[in-house]
C-alpha cells in the first residue's frame, strides 16, 4: 500500500506533532524518516479518536490492540509497537501518555527481579547485556520453582539441581556454563539478601566441556595492515572505524570497552587512556602515538559537531544519533574484514592478536596480562596458546630438580 505523504496529524495527538518533529530532527533522523514517524502518529491518533480514547489511554495494552487491529484488517505492516517506540517515548516524556506499567508493587516476582537488577548494577557493576542474561535465567528459575509449588524462601539443593538439568538439556557446553554462572549469581544474591539460608552457589556442579578446539591462527602484520587500510580515512566513518580498529589491534581492548569509552577517559596530557573494564573497574593504559593520532583525527574531523554534549567517544553516523553499542563495534570489524578479503572476523580476534604480538616482542606473560587487564596468568595463557614458549612461566619446577 502506498504510504500517505501528508504529514498532518489529526485527532487527539495532533497538538504534539510539531514537538515530535523537532525531537526527531534533533536526534538526526532524515527528512523521510521524520515523515514516516509522523504518518505513524497520525494513524495512531485517528485510531484513538475512533475508540473514544485520549492520549492518557495510550497504555502498552492499547498500543498492542492498535497494532493487532491494523494487522487483522490487512493494513500496512510498517506500523508496529517497535516502530511506535519513539513517538510513545516522546509522549511519555511530556507526561501525556502513561509510562510503562510497573508490576513490582503487585507482583512479588517482578519486585524480586527489580531488586536483583539493582544489585547487579550497584554491587557487581555488570554491563546491560550481562544483566539481561542473568535476569532471564532468574525469571526462568523463579517460574519453574513456582510451577512446582515451591517457594524461594524454602529453596533446597534438589530444586537447584532439577532446574539445571532441565535448563541445560540439549544445550552446548558454552551455553550450559553461562546458565550455571547466571544461576550462581542469583543464588549468591539470595543468600546475601537473607532470602535463603544456605549458600547454594558453592554447591553448583561444574559443566564438563568438550576437548578444546585448536586455537585460531593469529592475524599476521600484513593482514592487520590490510584491515586498517580498508578504512577510507577521507570520510568521517572511515576515520571513526580506523580509530576503533587501532584500539582493538594495538591495545587489545574488548568491544564493550571501546563502546563505553568517554571523552573524559582520554588523558592527552599524560598520554594515557582510562579503560572502563569489567565489574566497573577502570584501569590506565599508555596511549601509543599512532593510536592517539587516529583518535585525534576522528575527534577533530569525524565526530559529529552537533553532538558535542554527548561524552561517548564513538558515535553513530546514522539516525538515531548517539553512542555506538558493543555489537556495532563488532560490526565495524566484520565490515572491514570483508573489505580486506579476510573472511569472517570478530573483534576478539584482534585482542588475541595484540596479546601474541606483545609476547613476540619479548614481553613476559605478566605484562601481557596487565595489557589485557586480566586477573590471573592462567586466563592470560589462553591467549598465548599459539606462543608455547610463553607458557614456560606457568610450569612449576620438578620436585628434586631436573635430572
Amino acid at each position: 500500500m502506498r504510504q500517505d505523504r501528508n504529514c498532518a496529524v489529526h485527532g487527539p495527538l495532533g497538538p504534539y506533532a510539531a514537538g515530535l518533529r523537532v525531537e526527531l530532527e534533533r536526534r538526526g533522523y532524515a527528512a523521510e524518516s521524520v515523515r514516516s514517524r509522523l504518518v505513524q502518529l497520525n494513524q495512531l491518533s485517528r485510531w484513538l479518536d475512533a475508540e473514544g480514547l485520549t492520549p492518557a489511554g495510550l497504555t502498552d495494552e492499547a498500543v498492542e490492540r492498535f497494532v493487532a487491529t491494523r494487522r487483522r484488517a490487512g493494513r500496512v505492516s510498517w506500523i508496529s509497537s517497535v516502530n511506535l517506540a519513539l513517538p510513545l517515548e516522546y509522549l511519555r516524556s511530556l507526561g501525556v501518555a502513561p509510562g510503562k506499567a510497573s508490576m513490582s508493587a503487585t507482583d512479588p516476582l517482578e519486585g524480586l527481579l527489580e531488586c536483583y537488577s539493582r544489585y547487579l548494577v550497584a554491587e557487581r557493576g555488570l554491563v546491560a547485556t550481562t544483566i539481561r542474561t542473568y535476569l532471564r535465567v532468574a525469571r526462568s528459575f523463579y517460574l519453574e520453582l513456582e510451577g512446582r509449588g515451591g517457594q524461594v524462601e524454602a529453596l533446597g539443593a534438589a530444586d537447584v539441581s532439577r532446574f539445571l538439568v532441565e535448563a541445560c538439556r540439549g544445550s552446548s557446553p558454552a551455553r550450559a556454563k553461562k546458565a550455571v554462572t547466571a544461576l550462581a549469581s542469583l543464588l549468591r544474591y539470595l543468600h546475601v539478601a537473607g532470602v535463603t539460608v544456605g549458600p547454594f552457589a558453592s554447591a553448583l556442579p561444574k559443566v564438563a566441556g568438550h576437548r578444546p578446539e585448536p586455537p585460531k591462527r593469529v592475524l599476521g602484520d600484513a593482514e592487520v595492515a590490510r584491515l586498517l587500510s580498508s578504512c577510507d580515512r577521507r570520510r568521517a566513518m572511515g576515520r571513526r572505524d580506523y580509530a576503533i580498529l587501532m584500539l582493538l589491534a594495538r591495545l587489545g581492548l574488548r568491544a564493550g570497552e571501546v563502546a563505553r569509552l568517554s571523552l573524559d577517559d582520554l588523558d592527552w596530557h599524560h598520554g594515557e587512556l582510562v579503560v572502563p573494564g569489567k565489574a566497573d573497574r577502570r584501569e590506565r593504559l599508555p596511549l601509543p602515538v599512532d593510536v592517539g593520532q587516529a583518535l585525534a583525527a576522528y575527534l577533530s574531523r569525524g565526530r559529529p559537531r552537533d553532538l558535542q554534549a554527548c561524552r561517548a567517544v564513538f558515535l553513530r553516523t546514522r539516525a538515531p544519533s548517539g553512542p555506538l553499542a558493543s555489537s556495532s563495534i563488532g560490526a565495524v570489524v566484520a565490515r572491514a574484514a570483508r573489505r580486506a578479503g579476510l573472511g569472517q572476523l570478530g573483534a576478539h580476534r584482534l585482542r588475541h592478536r595484540a596479546a601474541s604480538a606483545t609476547l613476540r616482542g619479548g614481553a613476559p606473560l605478566a605484562e601481557v596480562g596487565q595489557l589485557l587487564r586480566q586477573r590471573t596468568l592462567l586466563v592470560t595463557a589462553s591467549y598465548a596458546r599459539v606462543e608455547p614458549a610463553a607458557l614456560r612461566e606457568l610450569a612449576r619446577p620438578w620436585p628434586g630438580g631436573a635430572r
